[in-house]
């Protein structure tokens, strides 16, 4: 049962209990409980004269609120509000006025009097009015603000598919990138070492399987994300020479309840191989994971080189950061330090969550 249709029910249940209430107003009557008897004719009366006022709720709230005034047609709606009152209580007006002239005896017409004068018909018809008005005014009151609870949940439902399509936009964006990247490594391997090469093949499909299918739950936990960046970093290994000094260091004993978004972390790593690493200088690459606290710190410091002239910017972070804003909104640090010209630093600390 979605939650539009439970603010329907509410709403109904509310106008069932209101006239629920009106009705036993006539039974609950101060004179009928003193006298310790309950004069049914005198209910019936009460409730007949009660009755033009249900038939104006049931028409002002299956009929006009729902096809003038919550589609914003305003002017239609008093109209037809005002007529609709104006009609029901002047064609009841009429018939009290034959009922008393032309039925009853000219002697029965004062004992008809009382009964008369303890209901709100009996007014004059421009009170009649008012209290109509009143009575279509509170409905269109409480209407509002059931409406107006479906459109704020409407909206929130809609923001949070927005949210998880935008999402897996980035992720996507993400995905293709690393693995061009990845492919790029093998295919350098091939001519350096055919078996290594087949064995790098049988890793990457081991990642692109977590890639493809892992991924696709909204959080992974950090000990399988952080064995999918040792596998990553492994085949960079076999691409660069010895004298690239690549560490990383992580958490051996992490529970498997501490889980991230996934794909989050490889970004990073994956942008500090493509800017971090020349044959031509000293090139490092330091990666250190650890959960601290309520928070998992990824810190990643390479060295820094001159871009070449072909050199574009990726899209990497950028994506990661607008993820990181959709998914933590302002409850992440993310720091970048490109201020020393032979050193770039990433810093990330996001709240663990507990599967």
């Amino acid at each position: 049962m979605n939650f539009s249709h439970k603010q329907t029910i509410g709403e109904n249940l509310l106008y069932f209990l209101v006239w629920t209430a009106i009705l036993l107003v006539p039974v609950m009557n101060s004179e009928m409980v003193e006298s310790m008897h309950v004069d049914f004719g005198d209910v019936l009366i009460a409730w007949r004269k009660i009755f033009p006022y249900f038939v104006l709720f049931l028409l002002h709230n299956s009929l006009i609120a729902p096809k003038l005034l919550i589609r914003h047609r305003y002017v239609a709606y008093f109209m037809t509000n005002i007529v609709t009152i104006i009609l029901i209580f002047s064609v009841v007006d009429t018939y009290e006025r034959y009922i008393v002239e032309r039925m009853m005896q000219p002697g029965e017409q004062e004992l008809l009097l009382p009964y008369r004068k303890a209901s709100f018909t009996d007014l004059a018809l421009q009170w009649n009015v008012l209290l109509g008005l009143f009575m279509t005014g509170l409905n269109a009151s409480i209407k509002f603000m059931y409406q107006s609870l479906r459109d704020e949940q409407k909206m929130e439902v809609l923001k949070r598919q927005n949210l998880q399509a935008e999402m897996d936009y980035l992720k996507y964006q993400i995905n293709p990138h690393f693995f061009m990247n990845t492919l790029n490594n093998i295919h350098a391997l091939i001519d350096i070492d055919a078996e290594m090469a087949k064995k790098s093949v049988i890793e990457l499909s081991r990642m692109m399987r977590y890639v493809l299918y892992d991924s696709e739950a909204r959080d992974i936990s950090l000990s399988k994300d952080l064995e999918f960046i040792d596998n990553y970093i492994q085949l960079m290994r076999i691409r660069y020479s010895d004298s690239i000094d690549i560490r990383f260091d992580r958490p051996r004993d992490v529970p498997s309840s501490v889980v991230i978004p996934p794909l989050l972390l490889i970004v990073f790593v994956e942008n500090a191989f493509k800017h971090g690493v020349s044959y031509r200088s000293r090139s490092f690459i330091h990666i250190d994971v650890a959960v601290v606290d309520d928070s998992v710190r990824c810190r990643i410091v390479n060295s820094r080189h001159a871009p070449s002239k072909d050199h574009k910017a990726g899209i990497g972070l950028e994506n990661v950061r607008k993820r990181l804003e959709l998914i933590y909104d302002k409850n992440f640090t993310l720091h970048i330090d490109d201020s020393e010209q032979e050193r770039y630093s990433v810093e990330l600390l996001i709240p663990i969550i507990h599967d």
